[in-house]
Formats: structure tokens, sequence, C-alpha cells
């Protein structure tokens, strides 16, 4: 049987070239945190780390990647534009669309990506060398720029309630800058079908001191990567503190629940396929309250 959860410490993290899935790559390295040797379906989640003057020839996958940037800068090359990426800055790459990376500035450059579904070995990663795209004149990260229409850009300030007024907001105010605040949880959406995404979903999520979710489940898989604060998280009745650079993953049906220790936290989420309309969670209460509910009738 797959396991329905897996959690992966800072700590243990081991990044390793990525071969098939980058083809003729010089300087990069992945940490799988989750993939289709864990049991999962829909979600390869990890991050990628390419040196100081690295890059990654052209190339396609038949699986659609989405990332974030953590630190660092890089050029993206993409048929529509060769976008310059500084931390905070995300965006998602179709399925079948060249695109090729490149390390400037000084450092080496992270960024938390997921691959859904996960490219598969035995298929050569489902990937795919392809003639080089030039880099050109690199543009940045602008919503209003339709050639960065598949990017965008956070910071922490954007996840505070407080910063949501028009004078404050970097653009002007609509869904796409909308911030959803609940439970002492906020949540802003980053890469969806808004943006091009087809296949995952990938959001920002902080909660307050006092924020909390209860058990839960989907009929999809998640992923998170904590990137400040501490949480207690529990993933089918076990329960961990997950600390910042620690990643976990919930399959199908995995109950979970997460606690703020008492500072607020925030974390990086992915969703895999995209949430439906309805019945995207089941809150463990409501069903109970429904059996006490039928039990008082019969």
């Amino acid at each position: 049987m797959s396991a329905r959860f897996v959690v992966r410490r800072s700590d243990e993290s081991v990044f390793e070239e990525p071969g098939e899935l980058a083809p003729g790559s010089d300087g990069l390295a992945r940490w799988c945190a989750v993939g289709y040797d864990d049991g999962s379906a829909h979600t390869d989640f990890g991050i990628s780390r390419l040196a100081e003057g690295g890059h990654v020839p052209t190339h396609v996958h038949s699986f659609e990647e989405s990332f974030h940037l953590l630190k660092g800068e890089v050029l993206l090359a993409t048929p529509e534009a060769t976008v310059h990426l500084v931390a905070g800055d995300y965006g998602v790459i179709p399925v079948g669309v060249p695109h090729a990376w490149r390390a400037v500035g000084e450092g080496d450059a992270e960024w938390a990506d997921i691959f859904a579904p996960p490219p598969r070995r035995r298929n050569g990663s489902d990937t795919y060398r392809v003639p080089d795209l030039p880099f050109a004149e690199p543009v940045r990260v602008d919503p209003r720029d339709p050639r960065t229409r598949s990017f965008g850009a956070i910071a922490p300030e954007q996840m505070d309630p407080g910063r949501q007024s028009q004078e404050l907001l970097a653009q002007s105010a609509s869904m796409r800058t909308a911030l959803l605040v609940y439970s002492g949880i906020s949540l802003k959406m980053m890469v969806d079908s808004d943006l091009g995404s087809v296949l995952s979903t990938m959001f920002m999520v902080q909660y307050e001191p006092d924020g909390k979710a209860g058990p839960h489940d989907h009929p999809l898989e998640e992923a998170y990567l904590i990137l400040d604060g501490e949480v207690d998280a529990t993933f089918d009745g076990e329960t961990f503190r997950m600390r910042p650079g620690d990643i976990a993953w919930a399959g199908v049906g995995c109950i979970h629940s997460f606690r703020a220790t008492g500072a607020p936290v925030r974390w990086l989420e992915t969703q895999s396929p995209q949430m439906p309309a309805r019945h995207a969670y089941r809150f463990v209460r409501d069903w109970d309250y429904l059996s006490e509910q039928l039990g008082e009738q019969s």
C-alpha cells in the first residue's frame, strides 16, 4: 500500500543532478522531496538549485511546471520573453512550452517547484531537448505586461490583511490581488488557471498565533514548504512540529490539520489536481455532527 503522507526534514535534504529532467544542464541540482517513488500520482515537489553562472539548455516537458524563486536571480527564456526573476517571483511553464534557465548575479539561485503529474524515469523523465531559444533582452515580472502573463510576484507584507488598501497594493485591486482571510489564516493565490495553469495550483498561506485548521481531507494532493515560523501538523493521526525548510505531502484521503505554535507561520502550498468547485474539503467535525444528528433521529 502506498503512503498517504510524507514528511521530509530540511536537514535530510539531498540535492542530486536531475539528469534527464534537465538534459545538458550545468550547475543544476534538485531535492525531490516527494514524487512518483513515494506513491504520489499528481505531485513531484522539491527545490531546485542552480549554481552561480549555471544554465539549463532549452527543453520541453510533458508535465506542467510551477515555481517560486526563494533566493538568487535567474533568467528564464520562453518563446514569449526572457524574464528576469528575483526572490519572490513565481510562474507556470505549461506542458510543451520550450524554456531555458540561466543563473545571473552573485551566488546560487534556488526555487521551489512542482511538476504535475510526476515525471517518470522509465519514460525519459517525460523531458525532451529542443533547439535553443535565444536569451533576449530580459524583462521583469509585471502583471500588466502580456509577455509576463504567466508570472507574478509576492512578498511577506502582502500577507498582511492591513495592507490591502488600494493605496498600498502594488497593482490595481482585483481577484488577482485579493487576500482571503479567515479564522486566523490568510491565503493569497499565486499560480492558478488565471495564470495558465491546468494541472496544479500554488499559493501562500500564513497562520496568525491563534490560527488553526481542524482535521480534514481532500480529493487531491497537497504539498507544503515551511518558510517562516513553526506549525504543529498532523497527518493521519501522527503529529509533527514543522520548521522552516521542512516539506510535507498529503495524498488523497489523508486526514490532516494545522495549528500555529504561538507565532505567525508562513508556508508555500500546492494542490494537484486543481481544487474542484464543490466538495473540495471534508472536515471531520462536519461529518461527526451529521452522525450525531442522524443518531438522535433514529
